[in-house]
This record gives C-alpha cells, structure tokens and sequence, in this order.
C-alpha cells in the first residue's frame, strides 16, 4: 500500500462563525437544503412544528439532545453537526483526529488489509475533497507513466482521472465518465457546503476534454451488456473494464472517519478479469 501524508488536505467546510450565524438559520438551511417540511421533521424526531418553528426563528433554543436529533435525521454530516453544537452555544461532540494518530491505528491496519487483499483489483482512499491518502498495487498499475507532478503529494484522485495529462487520454469514454465524476462532485458539494471541494470542481471542470486518436486497441463494442456505467480505460495495448463502487464507515464518531470513502474497481467483464489475474501469476 502507497500511503500519502496525512494532515496535508484542505479542511472542506466553508469558514464562518457558527455563533454569528445562529442555530436558527443554520438548521432552516439544512431542513430546506433536504427539502423537509417542519411537519415531516417534527414527526421524524419527536417534536412539534411550533417548537421547530420557535428554534428557526431564534424564539426558542434547543437543547443539546434535540439538536443532535434534528441534525441526524436531516443527514448532516459531522463535521457541520459541530456547527450546529457550536451555534446553539454547546460544545462540539465529535473529534477529529489526524489519520496518523496512534488512536486511528486499527483504522489505518484495517482499511490496509482491505485494499491489499482486493489485489490483483484496484482500490484507494480518498478524504472529503478526493486527496488519495491510501492506494493499492492495482492502482499503481494504472498509474504507471503518469508526469511527476501529478503523482506529488498531495495527490488529487479527480485531477489524476480528468488532467489532459493524466488518466484521461486513456479512457475511451471520457465524456460520459467525466460527467459521472462531474455529477458526484456536485452532489458532495450539495451535501457538505465545501468551498476546497468547490475549487477542485472548478478546477476539474475547466480542463479541456481529451480527443483520443485511434489507436489498435478500439474494437468492436464491449458484448457484455454493463449493468452500472464503467469505465474504459487502455493500459498497454488493451482496453479494461471497471465499475466504481464507494463505502463509507457507518454511525462514524470522528470527523475524520466520517470523510474516509474507500473505492474500489471492479472488474465489468472477463476479459479485464483475466488479464488483471495475468498480471500477478
């Protein structure tokens, strides 16, 4: 496993002052952001549309459990649950601990043998604004030939994919997997308030869309139907199927976990099956 350096990733939150901005507004915000009726979310923690009400408009403050209540039944994430805490007046609850603390050790030992024993398959770690903190000898293999600078920390899985220098001549349908990416970013942009992920997407999708040449290996179309959008990618001479898959760490305590997301490539049909297998054997 190729482990990049912790602490070097951008915080993804917005900056602001949770107490100059109030818990009123900030949970309008969200319930409005997840398009939940006061009624639905009284119903949902036990509580009234009035007392909702009252919190919104800064008539009434809730308390620190109720607060917790609304907060995970509208989905907010972590981090801005301790905005939440923060602008009602109430100590953050959840940590965020480095990803080298001796604390997050079995974390480290256990996501490590999770993507190794996914070998001959690719499969990285990525942080909250896609930074490749851990990845694979799969991986490495589709990255072999890439310029330096794009393989210097901090190493950006979205700009390693989409850069006209990177990954992106290689794959064959670039316009369809970049607008997948283009799409997966705007939805954690939507969930998280990220101005870091903001910037990167910008970034991302400023950069001109490769044209490939023709090269030996297009040929006919792919005659195993894909049941999810794959990608197709050429690494020497042939052309490999891959379907992404992405988990997350469940009821996360630490900030840092609750950004970890583990993605894995799987294999979309035989033929990229065998020749992973080929080359370790």
């Amino acid at each position: 496993m190729t482990t990049a350096q912790p602490g070097g990733a951008a915080r993804p939150t917005t900056p602001r002052d949770p107490a100059i901005e109030g818990v009123g507004p900030l949970l309008r915000a969200w319930r409005e952001r997840r398009r939940v009726s006061q009624l639905e979310l009284a119903l949902r923690a036990d509580s009234s549309t009035r007392h909702i009400s009252f919190v919104e408009t800064g008539r009434s403050r809730p308390s620190e459990e109720l607060l917790l209540r609304l907060a995970e039944h509208l989905d907010v994430p972590v981090r801005e649950r301790n905005a939440l805490l923060l602008s009602a007046g109430y100590a953050p609850r959840y940590r965020e601990t480095p990803l080298d603390d001796p604390a997050l050790a079995s974390l480290r030992d256990g996501v490590e043998r999770l993507i190794q024993g996914y070998e001959p398959y690719p499969a990285f770690v990525v942080d909250a604004t896609y930074n490749v903190l851990a990845a694979n000898r799969g991986i490495l293999m589709l990255l072999d030939g890439l310029p330096d600078f794009l393989l210097a920390p901090q190493v950006n899985a979205m700009r390693l994919t989409l850069h006209p220098e990177g990954l992106a001549p290689r794959i064959h349908n670039l316009p369809e997997w970049r607008g997948h990416l283009l799409a997966q970013m705007e939805r954690e942009i939507a969930l998280h308030r990220s101005a870091p992920l903001r910037a990167l997407y910008e970034e991302v999708a400023a950069y001109p869309v490769v044209r490939r040449e023709a090269s030996p290996a297009d040929g006919p179309a792919e005659s195993v139907t894909p049941f999810a959008l794959p990608m197709r990618i050429e690494h020497e001479g042939r052309v490999l199927s891959f379907i992404s898959s992405i988990s997350t760490f469940n009821t996360p305590m630490d900030i840092t976990v609750a950004e970890l997301a583990i993605e894995t490539l799987l294999p979309a049909d035989p033929a990229t099956v065998k020749y992973l297998h080929s080359m370790v054997s």
